[in-house]
């Protein structure tokens, strides 16, 4: 791939603090508006914290800019360039390991090339273990597509398992969740960008 983890971490966590200052935005208002604390946005900026997606996309709309912004090194619009299509060969995915954390999901963006677009869509890899407490809950509606692997998903209290070729489309603000069942189980998940224009 073409980026690795650590040096995708450290591109986010400088990528933010750029825009945030560039935006006039202290570390104070940024918590206000995401709801998250100043010491976890601060952590994310020195790269001792990686959020997961759906953090991202909300620091993201607070600062109205677009997920694409933090893993594209150059920031650059390819889509506004020309015939508005983006292609990003598959020795160009943008990696970002979630082993590591807590969460323990691994993603790997695909249209990062592309910003103010109304749509994320990522490779997601599900881990064989979750935290029972944790839960995904966040303002955009998702759908994930299961490519590979068997996957134990959760949403809303409703318990399901997912083969290759199924699909669930999960609306916005429900908790959920999904692991593993033996092998590594990968899912294509797309998620709804907010539109900022229509509240």
């Amino acid at each position: 791939m073409k980026s690795e983890a650590p040096e995708v971490h450290q591109m986010i966590g400088k990528r933010l603090r750029q825009l945030r200052k560039t935006r006039g935005v202290t570390l104070d208002t940024l918590a206000k508006s995401t709801g998250f604390t100043k010491s976890y946005l601060s952590k994310i900026e020195n790269a001792k914290k990686v959020p997961p997606i759906a953090s991202l996309a909300r620091i993201a709309e607070a600062l109205n800019t677009d997920l694409a912004f933090f893993f594209d090194a150059n920031g650059e619009d390819v889509g506004s360039k020309g015939d508005g299509i983006c292609v990003v060969r598959a020795n160009e995915r943008e990696t970002v390991m979630r082993g590591g954390s807590s969460f323990g999901y691994d993603y790997q963006a695909l249209a990062h090339k592309k910003l103010d677009k109304l749509m994320e869509p990522f490779i997601f890899t599900f881990p064989p273990h979750v935290s029972k407490d944790f839960f995904f809950e966040h303002a955009q509606e998702e759908l994930f597509f299961v490519l590979s692997g068997r996957v134990s998903f959760e949403a809303n209290g409703t318990k399901v398992v997912l083969e290759p070729g199924d699909c669930v489309y999960i609306g916005s603000n429900i908790p959920h969740r999904g692991q593993s069942i033996g092998e590594k189980a990968t899912a294509l998940v797309v998620v709804a960008k907010h539109d900022h224009q229509n509240g």
